[in-house]
């Protein structure tokens, strides 16, 4: 077989004497080998890749963790979603059993004390699923009330009780928050249902469920320990009070008191303490949070889920790799210094002489060392540059000064690029980043920006504006050293278009105050000054974008009682229950729906992809919480009730004033069906389908 190096084997070959084996000679050739730079240089990189991959191995390790992480909070916040929505089953489950006993009770058995006695002893279903079971009279006295003490008829009332008041004044079922039992003392849960004789509460049947017993409340939490074995798991209602809870002692305190989710608590309270039935991933120290509302009731499902249980034997495993790697790049780091210094001492003596190229009166061909293959080479072409290089770095002065004098007078800040990293800076361009030109230079661009997200945008959008136009000019936001953002007006020219690696010449100016005062006249254009929600020329041109694009609905508001407010308290009382109305309505509508105050007293929901049922209960709840918004002026507490009309898109609806007129004409009949009602109009025609009162059916 034919040597590699061939003139390294002749060389060899002529020089060893006779009798010397092959062997010996190959040895010869390799040891002439590795003097070249290529082998060296060889022997470095081959100790470098090493650390390499023992870089890409813990890297690596790292993403498998951060994924686990992912996939493992995107599980909690299903499971706990999950949750809650088997717990508003198992409420309106409950709710529907009082509801069938409700109906079963007719006038007769109703005014008979011991008929209605025996008719609830006879429904275990029902007995087992309450602590107690109760009838009360409208007036609040307990006329009944059964539990595991068997029948009673406690002389007691319930009068006072918020969730008895909104049974008779709304006539539907509700469920109580956390209270004392009248009977029992301790606390508990009320599910209530109204008995309606002749368009009145005739009769309320209840029943508790005790929070420190088998309940509703400890179902949940042993289902939930059946499926994933968290290491907590609680209830609590909107307000962050305790229902259920591993320690007893915690119920009906606030859930921040637990260590193990305080962190989380303040998070969810932070966002405003949604109650959100699709679930939250929340901040908590060392552990995956999550809660999810419980459709119906407004309580929140919490779980929390210790990282160490999860990312334990991960992380003894990287702490395993970590500690072999760094033997490692020991070990490997001293065999690559040895390797380097000792092989390349030849290129430290062409260092040492290229240090002095430009000495004045040292002889440029004095000082080289002597060794052949690649360092000889550039020894030689070192000494034929030295002198062209003498009057080129002349040459190069002159024009940096002329330069740096352009640069420093300019009012705007000058910057060089060259493959996205800086290369010239201008005094100004230092300025506006509050950065030193050393900081800058040799940088990647990337750097000032205020994200690595615009980064990559605005490289997108200069590679084909350089394409169509030849240059570029956009705003931007830049980070300055401090940490600070800011707006620049920034404008781009390639060198030479034709060549990307000739580099980019970029202008960067501050222009923060008058993009604000913009944004400032946009937004004005389209929001009304009082409420800040939209005004008419959003609601049009929202209209004209949603027309044809079915389903969608239209709702019509408008106020009633508004106008003795501002007679009686005056118009700022007005604005500010104007104020109110629109904070209720912003916090219903999803986020891609537009609110408007179309003028006066006059409001309007936009909802997109909106099928009509869906529009009617949006409706409904609209005035409910309109109805329900309260404002405390002067000592008086004053409140406005609403009138809506629903105007579902359909193809009759040719323009959008058809569609409007519509909506208009839906409200104009809720406003005379004796106010605080909601009115359905068919698409495209003028008549009115009437809905059940709002204020009655809830």
């Amino acid at each position: 077989m034919a040597p590699r190096y061939p003139e390294l084997w002749t060389t060899a070959a002529a020089t060893a004497p006779r009798g010397v084996s092959m062997m010996g000679r190959w040895l010869d050739a390799a040891r002439i080998g590795l003097r070249t730079l290529k082998s060296r240089l060889t022997l470095a990189a081959m100790g470098s890749l090493v650390i390499g991959i023992g870089s890409v191995s813990v890297l690596s390790q790292h993403r498998v963790e951060r994924d686990l992480m992912a996939q493992t909070r995107e599980r909690e916040v299903a499971q706990t979603a999950r949750l809650a929505a088997d717990l508003s089953q198992r409420a309106i489950a409950l709710q529907q059993m009082l509801r069938s006993t409700a109906e079963q009770i007719d006038p007769t058995l109703e005014r008979l004390d011991d008929a209605l006695e025996q008719h609830l002893q006879a429904q275990p279903a029902l007995r087992h699923e309450f602590s107690n079971l109760f009838v009360a009279a409208p007036d609040g006295r307990m006329r009944l009330v059964i539990d595991d003490a068997g029948p009673r008829r406690p002389q007691v009332s319930i009068a006072d009780r918020d969730y008895f008041r909104a049974v008779l004044a709304e006539k539907r079922p509700v469920i109580s928050g956390a209270v004392p039992g009248r009977v029992s003392g301790e606390p508990v849960i009320v599910f209530s249902h109204p008995i309606i004789r002749d368009g009145q509460v005739s009769s309320v049947i209840g029943g508790a469920i005790r929070l420190s017993s088998s309940s509703l409340a400890a179902f949940l939490l042993d289902r939930g320990n059946d499926v994933t074995q968290p290491e907590l798991l609680a209830i609590s209602d909107e307000h962050g009070q305790v229902l259920a809870h591993p320690t007893r002692d915690l119920l009906l305190k606030p859930l921040s008191q637990d260590a193990q989710l305080s962190t989380a608590v303040a998070d969810w309270e932070s966002r405003g303490a949604p109650v959100e039935p699709s679930g939250l991933i929340l901040r908590q120290p060392d552990s995956i949070a999550t809660a999810a509302g419980v459709a119906g009731t407004g309580w929140v499902v919490w779980r929390a889920m210790p990282e160490s249980s999860l990312l334990g034997p991960l992380r003894t495993s990287r702490i395993e790799t970590l500690r072999d790697a760094c033997l490692a790049i020991v070990v490997l780091g001293l065999l690559t210094f040895w390797l380097v210094k000792v092989q390349l001492r030849p290129l430290r003596q062409l260092q040492d002489r290229a240090l002095h190229l430009f000495d004045v009166g040292h002889d440029i061909h004095e000082g080289w060392p002597g060794e052949g293959g690649e360092i000889g080479s550039v020894a030689q072409v070192l000494r034929h540059v030295g002198a062209e290089r003498a009057h080129l770095e002349l040459f190069t002065h002159q024009l940096l000064g002329r330069l740096d004098s352009v640069m420093a007078a300019a009012p705007i800040g000058i910057g060089f690029t060259r493959n996205q990293h800086f290369e010239l800076v201008s005094k100004a361009w230092c300025r506006l980043l509050l950065r030193d030109e050393s900081e800058l230079l040799g940088t990647p661009a990337k750097l000032i920006f205020a994200s690595e997200t615009d980064y990559d945008q605005l490289g997108q959008l200069v590679g084909a504006a350089f394409v169509q136009d030849g240059d570029y000019g956009g705003e931007w936001r830049f980070r300055r050293k401090d940490g600070s953002l800011f707006w620049g007006q920034l404008c781009g020219r390639p060198v030479d278009p034709g060549d990307p690696a000739a580099g980019t010449i970029w202008t960067l100016a501050d222009v923060t105050h008058s993009r604000a005062s913009r944004e400032t006249l946009e937004w004005s254009a389209t929001h009304d000054p009082l409420t800040g929600l939209a005004n008419r020329a959003a609601f049009e041109t929202r209209l004209r974008s949603v027309l044809g694009h079915a389903p969608a609905a239209l709702l019509v508001i408008d106020l009633d009682r508004f106008k003795p407010i501002n007679d009686a308290h005056g118009h700022a009382a007005g604005d500010a229950m104007l104020k109110q109305v629109a904070a209720a309505l912003s916090s219903l509508v999803r986020a891609g729906d537009l609110v408007v105050r179309t003028g006066g007293d006059e409001f309007a929901v936009v909802l997109e992809r909106c099928p009509a049922d869906a529009a009617q209960r949006v409706a409904a709840e609209v005035q409910r919480a309109i109805a329900r918004a309260e404002l405390v002026w002067d000592g008086h507490t004053l409140g406005v009730g609403a009138s809506v009309g629903v105007a579902p898109l359909s193809d009759g609806h040719a323009s959008i004033e058809a569609w409007v007129a519509d909506a208009d004409s839906s409200c104009y009949a809720a406003k005379a069906a004796g106010r605080g009602t909601v009115r359905l109009a068919r698409g495209g025609q003028s008549n009115v389908i009437e809905l059940p009162r709002v204020d009655q059916t809830g």
